[in-house]
């Protein structure tokens, strides 16, 4: 059992039992629309949030605990989103593409050697103009504590091949460690071939 199953044996701290204020703020903006993946989809609070703003929304995570509490609520408020076990790092896999991809709190828990696999997934995954929303921890966050920090320009690296960053911003990742929130990065990166 990994760290993140056991996680799941009780009440994990980043599961705060609501979607990521983030997250509703990228989806107001209007940036996570029609054909929805999120990726390390948790107990789906992000997913069903963005299944009852009428998007079509297939939430996967590694841990099947998680998956199945994600059922379990969209049963509950009779939300349609689709929820799968599955690893992140084989998104190749799918056989499905979309229109936007979120990334919650997963970035920032692969090692160097797995990002490269995660990426390439993601460019199989996103459509051609498509996106990917990532809300990670920040370097600037210097509590005890929780996943490793990103910094900007590793954001900018791991996304330089497939994907355009357009923008990175400070924000909060909310969590029940985190009083007032963990300082985060929300980047957006589009689905682009060009070299």
């Amino acid at each position: 059992m990994n760290r993140f199953e056991s996680a799941y044996m009780a009440e994990p701290p980043w599961d705060i039992g609501k979607p990521q204020p983030a997250v509703v703020r990228l989806a107001e903006e209007g940036l996570l629309e029609g054909a929805v993946l999120d990726a390390g989809c948790g107990t789906g609070e992000n997913a069903l949030y963005l299944a009852a703003r009428g998007a079509a929304v297939l939430g996967i995570d590694f841990v099947s605990l998680a998956v199945e509490r994600a059922r379990s609520k969209a049963q509950e408020r009779g939300l349609e989103a689709q929820f799968l076990a599955f690893d992140a790092l084989r998104l190749d896999a799918l056989g499905r593409t979309f229109d936007a991809v979120l990334d919650c709190g997963l970035f920032h828990t692969f090692s160097d050697e797995e990002r490269p696999l995660y990426i390439a997934g993601l460019r199989t995954a996103v459509r051609h103009g498509g996106s990917v929303s990532l809300l990670c921890f920040s370097e600037e966050e210097r509590s005890e504590g929780g996943p490793r920090r990103v910094t900007q320009a590793e954001i900018r690296n791991a996304f330089a091949r497939g994907f355009r960053v357009e923008w990175i911003r400070p924000d909060h990742f909310e969590s029940r460690l985190h009083p007032g929130g963990a300082r985060a990065w929300v980047a957006r990166a589009l689905r682009d071939d060009r070299p």
